[in-house]
């Protein structure tokens, strides 16, 4: 069996919209973390450790370190993820939207299928003719619960500003699609599934027009969906054959969460 990962990194030195922070705590920082946390819990702890007082030495400790220690400070639609209806609005379906702890498992691992959409254009849409076209192309008919990975070759600009600016959107008419034939999640190799802010913004502040802003995420409302943003090297894989693993990683009450999503080929 080979394994193909296909999920991006959180990445604090990478560019990103949002901040990222990892502090990161070295084994023999650790040693004094260790103390000031534990001696911290009382308020007699406190004042012996601010007297210099250590209930553990470095020098009692193998080469005088103790165990590392990452703390991440980063939103969960940063790296590759899931997003679920929740983060679409607060009511899918005309009920309460579901969180992505709530993600049926047996939906993350199901066989995929990719959709070659290189050649849509930055502010241009994938929509419900690309799709069909796409799997006329390789001679695919979708069975429900396939994972339809959609393929731009975005990934290649992360870590650049650009990732944020040049890449295609899904139109609703391309995701009501899918779910029209039994599919249950889909993904980009983008970091969203709608257009890039800086066309989807201006066109909507001189238009006012809601329609512009956001249908692909807004679509969540209407039809309940699961979609897989920042995937990557799609390129590695065949048309179809493949099975695709995207098990979200469990965080209360949000609507993402991350995931390193891979695909096994036998």
């Amino acid at each position: 069996m080979t394994i193909i990962d296909l999920s991006l990194p959180i990445d604090e030195t990478a560019f990103e919209v949002h901040k990222v922070a990892i502090e990161r705590v070295t084994h023999k920082a650790g040693v004094e973390k260790f103390n000031r946390v534990i001696m911290g819990k009382t308020l007699s702890g406190k004042i012996k450790y601010a007297l210099g007082k250590r209930i553990i030495k470095k020098e009692e400790l193998p080469d005088e370190e103790f165990l590392s220690l990452e703390i991440v400070h980063a939103p969960v639609h940063v790296g590759t993820h899931l997003d679920y209806s929740f983060h679409y609005g607060s009511q899918s379906e005309n009920r309460p939207s579901k969180t992505a702890d709530e993600i049926p498992l047996e939906y993350c691992f199901q066989p995929g299928v990719k959709l070659d959409m290189r050649h849509k254009k930055p502010n241009e849409v994938i929509k419900e003719q690309d799709i069909r076209e796409a799997l006329t192309k390789i001679n695919y008919r979708l069975k429900p619960l396939d994972i339809v990975l959609l393929h731009t070759g975005a990934d290649k600009l992360y870590g650049k500003p650009k990732y944020f600016s040049d890449y295609p959107g899904v139109d609703p008419s391309a995701i009501e699609y899918l779910l029209e034939q039994g599919i249950k999640i889909f993904g980009v190799d983008t970091m969203g599934i709608d257009r890039p802010y800086r066309f989807m913004l201006a066109e909507f502040l001189k238009t006012r027009d809601p329609k512009t802003f956001y249908p692909a995420h807004f679509f969540g409302r209407k039809k309940e969906f699961i979609h897989i943003e920042r995937l990557a090297n799609l390129e590695k894989l065949p048309d179809y054959g493949f099975k695709i693993q995207c098990f979200p990683i469990r965080i209360k009450n949000t609507g993402a969460a991350w995931a390193r999503v891979v695909a096994l080929l036998d």
